[in-house]
């Protein structure tokens, strides 16, 4: 059976509560990632929540804030979803589709961030047909979200 740990990239790149959104955009930009996880601290990198290239654009750009005078915390989505190692990878398909997310946080048994699964990273890997039909229901569009524009 697959299970994420065979999907996932390993040694995401982190960033704390505190980082400056200038900062995880750089840091996007660098490992070439549109979701970083949150940690509490590099030494103990529970998962505090996620912040997206989406999050800086709609929580702020949005909303007339300025994403330089902000940090992770301001804008990151909590409480956050996260996978371990050993779920089977169609489990954590289903649980992706269901929660219409494209990422995920993968962590280990001390529940510390050691992965990232992305769709990308499913897609690389296997020649799966339902694989399509995941892509096609998460990528819908919705208009919930978590600030009203104005």
């Amino acid at each position: 059976m697959n299970r994420v740990r065979d999907f996932m990239t390993e040694d995401p790149v982190c960033c704390l509560p505190t980082t400056s959104l200038k900062v995880v955009a750089k840091l996007m930009v660098q490992y070439d990632c549109g979701e970083i996880p949150v940690v509490y601290s590099i030494e103990s990198p529970k998962v505090l929540g996620v912040i997206t290239d989406r999050d800086i654009t709609c929580r702020t750009v949005a909303h007339g804030l300025n994403p330089l005078e902000l940090v992770a915390e301001d804008i990151m989505t909590t409480p956050v979803l996260v996978v371990t190692m050993d779920m089977s990878i169609d489990d954590c398909c289903t649980l992706m589709k269901e929660e219409r997310i494209r990422r995920v946080p993968v962590v280990d048994e001390d529940e510390f961030c050691c992965g990232m699964l992305s769709m990308a990273d499913i897609a690389r890997k296997t020649e799966d047909i339902a694989l399509a039909s995941l892509i096609h229901e998460i990528s819908q569009p919705t208009y919930d979200s978590p600030m009203e524009v104005s």
